[in-house]
């Protein structure tokens, strides 16, 4: 081995031999090919997603979706290839975010229309990864014929009509919704375009995820557009990151509309200091679309507890909030009365396959789960709000938010990794810390754990076994360590992905100071004397968020 390969090899001196720029085009470099990879197998998997997932879908004659029929993919192939790609894609966004803060700046035209092309291919092939897709066309169908989706399952529309029979998916079949009645409208509207064909009441459903993903994209591209850091960063979170394309429009998961108005409507308050009221007509709006993102999924309503939180000085401005709220919700719940309320609790005390619960808790202790978990989401709720850095202080309502949304997130039992959308789409608001890391974490192993989703194949096959261990062994340990890292990251104040006395990358943009307290600005005290101060008395705390899960 020569001289040149061995400093090349991770030594003090290769540090020193390698230029900062050759690192930063090398971590550029490294993004491009692992997003590029990682959507390309998503989109090849999708194209032919009807050789290797159930239902079975009939094609409609004319028109989108779209499936190669004539090439196949067996199951097995489909896990191995997607595992790759979901490894590739958190791949190439940690070493887009790390290259763009040592002062990369692609171009940022040649990302969205990258985007851009990955999202209409995605679109116009049938949902692959997942069969919520088609519960949410059976609901619809169902609302199309007179029925309620809070009444009559899946399984009850396939008994009654045969065409729809085999596209229904016999996984949640004989569950009724548990949707919001805003994202029962949305259902039933794409049914109404889609007739009797579940393939087209699909491509409806995702065709509408589409534009919600792109107007979220352009909002945020027109509101970071004078800092080309934080424009960036947001679009590898959001537009480009592989994860999200497969899991809100790949597979086509409602989340993303409620994501899209619930951020929408965090950003309609506008730029304001935590002591100030924001303009009435700006807190009607954001409370009619935070009441819109809660209408769809009702863990949205953690968005509502951040506004009130920093609404909480002024009594008009919460009437506001609650007025805009209500004439969203309302007329859903009135119509379809209390069932739509009980569907909600529907899975209050479930525990998703992959859940850590599920390790260190007895199935006898399951149907209190809910109750302990209430009481870990609020206490690390609480610490994560006296221990957060303060973030951009114009916009606190998104810290608020942060804060609830990440404690529930990484503590309640019931989750999968769409339900992401909520907390990286906040994430874009929010100066870079570790953080980033453990929610990418998170959305990778969460969605190694869910791929491919219901597949074909045989229960005795090496890829099904290996799945087993990564749902109930690797993908538990790992959800629980990144809980771990959360309360860590609280206690000891290091969320800065740098040390302070490392040297400032070249190229990079002056810190804000105000924005963001550096570790080394936090009093240096012993662990003991951290965590009585982290979990003391509270003068003022974020409203209760667990409630709602």
């Amino acid at each position: 081995m020569s001289s040149a390969t061995r400093v090349g090899s991770g030594s003090p001196a290769a540090e020193q031999a390698v230029p900062p720029a050759s690192r930063v085009r090398l971590l550029s470099r490294l993004a491009m090919a692992g997003i590029g990879c990682s959507l390309l197998i998503m989109v090849v998997a999708s194209s032919m997603r009807d050789s290797w997932m159930y239902p079975r879908i009939i094609l409609p004659a004319v028109g989108p979706p779209w499936d190669l029929t004539f090439v196949h993919m067996t199951a097995g192939v489909a896990t191995v290839v997607l595992w790759l790609a979901i490894i590739l894609g958190v791949g190439g966004v940690v070493a887009g975010l790390l290259a763009v803060e040592r002062g990369a700046r692609p171009n940022v035209r040649v990302l969205l229309i990258a985007a851009a092309v990955a999202v209409a291919l995605l679109t116009v092939f049938p949902p692959a990864g997942s069969t919520d897709a088609f519960d949410y066309a059976s609901y619809g169908r169902i609302v199309v014929l007179g029925h309620s989706p809070y009444l009559m399952t899946p399984a009850h529309l396939a008994r009654l009509h045969s065409t729809f029979s085999r596209s229904v998916p016999s996984t949640w079949d004989h569950f009724v919704s548990v949707y919001g009645p805003l994202a029962t409208l949305e259902q039933f509207l794409a049914a109404k375009l889609g007739g009797i064909s579940a393939a087209q009441i699909t491509f409806w459903l995702k065709l509408w995820n589409a534009i919600a993903f792109g107007l979220v994209a352009f909002v945020v591209d027109r509101t970071l557009r004078s800092d080309p850091a934080r424009r960036l960063r947001a679009h590898l979170l959001w537009t480009i990151n592989p994860l999200l394309l497969w899991d809100l429009i790949g597979e086509g998961h409602v989340d993303l509309i409620a994501a899209a108005a619930g951020v929408l409507g965090l950003l309609a308050l506008g730029r304001h200091s935590e002591t100030a009221r924001p303009p009435l007509l700006r807190v009607l709006a954001a409370g009619a679309l935070i009441g819109a993102a809660a209408d769809v999924k009702i863990n949205y309503a953690l968005f509502g507890l951040a506004l009130i939180w920093v609404l909480r000085r002024s009594f008009t401005a919460l009437a506001a909030a609650a007025a805009g709220a209500l004439v969203v919700i309302a007329p859903g719940y009135a119509w379809f009365g209390m069932p739509a309320v009980r569907a909600l609790e529907g899975r209050r005390n479930g525990t998703s396959a992959d859940s850590f619960y599920r390790v260190f808790l007895g199935s006898s202790f399951r149907p209190r789960m809910a109750e302990l978990a209430v009481v870990l989401v609020i206490a690390v709720a609480v610490l994560a709000y006296r221990r957060m850095p303060a973030g951009y202080t114009t916009q606190p309502v998104f810290r608020a938010a942060l804060v609830l949304s990440v404690a529930w997130l990484f503590l309640w039992p019931y989750q999968f990794p769409w339900y992401d959308a909520m907390l990286v789409c906040l994430l874009m608001f929010y100066p870079a810390t570790r953080l980033d890391w453990l929610v990418l974490g998170r959305l990778g192993i969460a969605n190694l754990a869910n791929t491919p989703g219901n597949p074909f194949g045989p229960p005795g096959h090496v890829v099904y076994l290996v799945h087993h261990v990564i749902v109930y062994v690797i993908a538990p340990m790992a959800l629980f360590a990144a809980a771990m890292g959360l309360i860590w990251l609280c206690l000891s104040g290091r969320w800065n992905p740098r040390e302070p006395s490392d040297p400032e990358p070249p190229g990079s943009a002056p810190k804000e100071p105000e924005l963001m307290p550096s570790a080394a600005s936090l009093p240096k005290r012993p662990f003991s004397l951290m965590i009585r101060s982290a979990l003391g008395p509270v003068e003022s705390q974020p409203a209760q968020s667990a409630d709602v899960g």
